[in-house]
Protein backbone atom coordinates (compact mmCIF):
# COMPACT_ATOMS: atom_id res chain seq x y z
CA UNK A 1 0.00 0.00 0.00
CA UNK A 2 0.83 3.96 -1.12
CA UNK A 3 1.16 5.62 2.16
CA UNK A 4 0.28 9.42 2.06
CA UNK A 5 2.12 10.12 5.57
CA UNK A 6 4.20 12.85 5.79
CA UNK A 7 2.84 14.44 2.04
CA UNK A 8 0.82 17.49 1.87
CA UNK A 9 -2.98 17.35 0.70
CA UNK A 10 -3.66 20.56 -1.76
CA UNK A 11 -7.41 21.06 -1.78
CA UNK A 12 -8.25 21.21 -6.00
CA UNK A 13 -10.38 23.90 -7.25
CA UNK A 14 -13.22 21.97 -7.25
CA UNK A 15 -13.67 20.97 -3.74
CA UNK A 16 -17.10 21.56 -2.92
CA UNK A 17 -16.60 20.33 1.06
CA UNK A 18 -16.36 23.60 2.91
CA UNK A 19 -14.35 22.29 5.70
CA UNK A 20 -11.65 21.70 3.08
CA UNK A 21 -12.31 23.89 -0.18
CA UNK A 22 -8.55 25.85 -0.37
CA UNK A 23 -7.08 24.27 2.26
CA UNK A 24 -3.81 22.86 2.54
CA UNK A 25 -3.71 19.42 5.05
CA UNK A 26 -0.91 17.62 6.45
CA UNK A 27 -1.08 13.94 6.55
CA UNK A 28 0.16 12.91 9.88
CA UNK A 29 -0.98 8.55 9.45
CA UNK A 30 -1.95 6.50 6.97
CA UNK A 31 -2.65 3.43 6.70
CA UNK A 32 -5.42 0.40 5.28
CA UNK A 33 -7.62 1.85 8.34
CA UNK A 34 -7.91 5.29 7.38
CA UNK A 35 -5.75 8.36 7.01
CA UNK A 36 -5.45 11.54 9.79
CA UNK A 37 -4.35 15.11 9.08
CA UNK A 38 -3.92 18.55 9.85
CA UNK A 39 -5.28 21.40 8.62
CA UNK A 40 -2.40 24.15 8.48
CA UNK A 41 -3.80 26.93 7.07
CA UNK A 42 -7.08 27.93 8.34
CA UNK A 43 -6.24 30.04 11.51
CA UNK A 44 -9.03 30.13 13.85
CA UNK A 45 -10.19 33.74 15.60
CA UNK A 46 -7.82 32.64 18.69
CA UNK A 47 -4.22 32.79 19.86
CA UNK A 48 -2.23 30.21 21.56
CA UNK A 49 -2.30 32.68 24.78
CA UNK A 50 -5.66 32.46 24.83
CA UNK A 51 -5.64 28.43 25.24
CA UNK A 52 -2.76 28.57 27.63
CA UNK A 53 -4.84 31.17 29.48
CA UNK A 54 -7.88 28.74 29.57
CA UNK A 55 -6.19 26.11 30.82
CA UNK A 56 -4.39 28.14 33.94
CA UNK A 57 -0.50 27.45 32.00
CA UNK A 58 0.11 31.31 31.89
CA UNK A 59 1.66 32.52 27.96
CA UNK A 60 -1.27 34.41 27.17
CA UNK A 61 1.20 37.16 25.57
CA UNK A 62 1.62 34.63 23.06
CA UNK A 63 0.09 35.83 20.03
CA UNK A 64 0.38 33.03 18.23
CA UNK A 65 -2.18 31.76 15.57
CA UNK A 66 -4.37 28.25 16.50
CA UNK A 67 -5.43 26.24 13.44
CA UNK A 68 -8.70 24.57 12.84
CA UNK A 69 -6.94 21.09 11.96
CA UNK A 70 -10.30 19.88 10.83
CA UNK A 71 -13.88 18.88 11.12
CA UNK A 72 -12.87 16.11 13.78
CA UNK A 73 -13.12 16.13 17.43
CA UNK A 74 -12.76 20.00 17.13
CA UNK A 75 -12.66 20.42 21.06
CA UNK A 76 -8.96 18.51 20.90
CA UNK A 77 -5.89 20.14 21.01
CA UNK A 78 -2.78 18.94 18.47
CA UNK A 79 0.54 20.20 18.26
CA UNK A 80 2.88 19.26 15.29
CA UNK A 81 6.76 20.33 16.37
CA UNK A 82 10.05 19.47 16.26
CA UNK A 83 12.65 18.29 18.60
CA UNK A 84 11.76 15.51 21.57
CA UNK A 85 8.86 13.38 22.18
CA UNK A 86 6.32 14.29 25.13
CA UNK A 87 3.46 12.34 27.22
CA UNK A 88 2.05 11.39 24.11
CA UNK A 89 3.48 12.05 20.97
CA UNK A 90 3.08 9.90 17.21
CA UNK A 91 6.59 10.60 15.19
CA UNK A 92 4.88 11.46 11.62
CA UNK A 93 8.89 11.46 10.20
CA UNK A 94 11.86 12.10 10.98
CA UNK A 95 12.06 15.17 13.10
CA UNK A 96 8.18 16.01 12.81
CA UNK A 97 5.69 14.74 15.93
CA UNK A 98 2.21 15.15 16.46
CA UNK A 99 1.78 15.12 20.55
CA UNK A 100 -1.78 15.81 21.88
CA UNK A 101 -0.58 16.18 25.34
CA UNK A 102 -0.74 19.00 28.60
CA UNK A 103 2.31 18.31 28.83
CA UNK A 104 4.12 19.55 25.48
CA UNK A 105 1.69 23.29 25.85
CA UNK A 106 2.70 24.17 29.45
CA UNK A 107 6.72 23.55 27.79
CA UNK A 108 5.72 26.23 25.76
CA UNK A 109 4.00 28.40 27.41
CA UNK A 110 6.98 28.52 30.20
CA UNK A 111 9.47 28.76 26.67
CA UNK A 112 10.43 25.25 26.95
CA UNK A 113 8.69 23.89 24.05
CA UNK A 114 10.27 22.56 20.87
CA UNK A 115 11.68 25.27 19.09
CA UNK A 116 9.11 24.81 16.21
CA UNK A 117 5.41 24.18 16.27
CA UNK A 118 2.16 24.72 15.01
CA UNK A 119 -1.33 23.94 17.58
CA UNK A 120 -4.52 22.96 16.17
CA UNK A 121 -8.05 22.06 17.32
CA UNK A 122 -9.40 19.12 15.42
CA UNK A 123 -8.14 17.05 12.69
CA UNK A 124 -9.46 15.63 9.23
CA UNK A 125 -10.30 12.31 9.26
CA UNK A 126 -10.84 9.80 6.33
CA UNK A 127 -12.40 5.87 6.70
CA UNK A 128 -10.36 2.86 5.17
CA UNK A 129 -10.16 3.32 1.40
CA UNK A 130 -11.97 6.85 1.48
CA UNK A 131 -8.53 9.12 0.93
CA UNK A 132 -7.49 7.07 -2.14
CA UNK A 133 -10.67 7.46 -3.28
CA UNK A 134 -10.99 10.99 -2.96
CA UNK A 135 -7.48 11.20 -4.81
CA UNK A 136 -8.29 8.96 -7.62
CA UNK A 137 -11.82 11.51 -8.01
CA UNK A 138 -9.23 14.82 -8.13
CA UNK A 139 -10.18 16.00 -5.13
CA UNK A 140 -6.27 16.20 -4.04
CA UNK A 141 -3.65 16.72 -5.30
CA UNK A 142 -0.43 15.09 -3.26
CA UNK A 143 2.86 16.36 -2.85
CA UNK A 144 5.78 15.95 0.08
CA UNK A 145 5.92 18.31 3.34
CA UNK A 146 8.19 20.44 3.45
CA UNK A 147 8.93 22.05 7.26
CA UNK A 148 9.61 25.28 5.72
CA UNK A 149 5.83 25.16 5.12
CA UNK A 150 4.83 23.48 7.60
CA UNK A 151 6.35 25.80 10.15
CA UNK A 152 8.14 28.98 8.86
CA UNK A 153 5.93 30.42 6.33
CA UNK A 154 2.76 32.52 6.91
CA UNK A 155 -0.16 30.48 6.82
CA UNK A 156 -1.87 32.61 3.96
CA UNK A 157 1.42 31.68 1.95
CA UNK A 158 1.14 27.93 2.68
CA UNK A 159 -1.40 26.32 -0.28
CA UNK A 160 0.47 28.40 -2.99
CA UNK A 161 3.86 27.15 -1.88
CA UNK A 162 2.81 23.41 -2.05
CA UNK A 163 1.50 23.93 -5.50
CA UNK A 164 4.58 25.68 -6.12
CA UNK A 165 7.16 22.60 -4.77
CA UNK A 166 5.36 20.83 -7.64
CA UNK A 167 5.88 23.42 -10.44
CA UNK A 168 1.96 24.29 -10.21
CA UNK A 169 0.42 27.32 -10.68
CA UNK A 170 -3.55 27.63 -9.22
CA UNK A 171 -4.60 29.50 -12.36
CA UNK A 172 -3.38 27.08 -14.60
CA UNK A 173 -5.46 23.84 -12.58
CA UNK A 174 -8.40 22.28 -13.99
CA UNK A 175 -11.03 20.72 -11.80
CA UNK A 176 -11.67 18.06 -15.28
CA UNK A 177 -10.60 14.58 -14.91
CA UNK A 178 -9.01 13.25 -18.07
CA UNK A 179 -8.61 9.44 -19.45
CA UNK A 180 -7.12 8.32 -22.23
Amino acid sequence: MQTFRNQFLIAMPQMQDPNFAGTLTYICEHSEKGAMGIVINRPLEMSLGEILSQLDLGGDELDIPVYSGGPVQLDRGFVLHNGAEWTSSLTIADGILLTTSKDILAAIASENGPEDYLVALGYAGWGEGQLEQEIADNAWLVCPASTDVLFHMPFHKRFNAALASMGIDLAQLSGQVGHS
